[in-house]
C-alpha cells in the first residue's frame, strides 16, 4: 500500500516533521560541512538551547540521519556526523534555505503590509 501524508496515521508525517524543524535543517546542512562535537554545534546555532539540541540530534540520530560517536577522553568527548541518508535530506532541504535568504525581503515586507492592513481594520 502506497504512503497518503494526508492520512493521519501515515508514517511520512513523521519525517516531514523533521524536514520542517528548523532545529533540525540548520543541525543537518552544519554537519554536511564537517563532524561537530556537542558545544560546537550549541555555540553555532544562536538560539538553540542545550536541551533542544540534544532532543533534535537524538532524534536525527534515531531517524539515521546522523551518526553519534563517544571519543574516549576525559570527559568523555561526543562528535556528530551526517549519514549518507541525511546527507540526501541536506541536499533536499537546501533550496528550501536558499529560498528563504533569497525571499527575505519580500516575506518580511508583506507581514509589514498584513500587520498595517489588520490595525487599519480594528480601528
Amino acid at each position: 500500500m502506497k504512503p497518503d501524508v494526508y492520512a493521519a496515521n501515515c508514517p511520512t508525517r513523521q519525517i516531514l516533521d523533521r524536514v520542517g524543524d528548523k532545529w533540525a535543517v540548520l543541525i543537518l546542512l552544519l554537519l554536511r560541512e564537517e563532524p561537530m562535537r556537542f558545544n560546537q554545534l550549541r555555540r553555532t546555532i544562536e538560539g538553540i538551547s542545550q536541551k533542544m539540541l540534544s532532543q533534535v540530534l537524538k532524534s536525527l540520530e534515531r531517524d539515521g540521519l546522523i551518526k553519534r560517536r563517544a571519543i574516549a577522553t576525559v570527559p568523555v568527548t561526543v562528535e556528530y556526523s551526517i549519514t549518507q541518508l541525511g546527507l540526501t535530506l541536506a541536499a533536499a532541504v537546501d533550496p528550501l534555505r536558499d529560498w528563504a535568504e533569497q525571499n527575505l525581503k519580500d516575506v518580511l515586507a508583506a507581514q509589514r503590509r498584513y500587520d498595517a492592513q489588520l490595525k487599519e481594520e480594528a480601528a
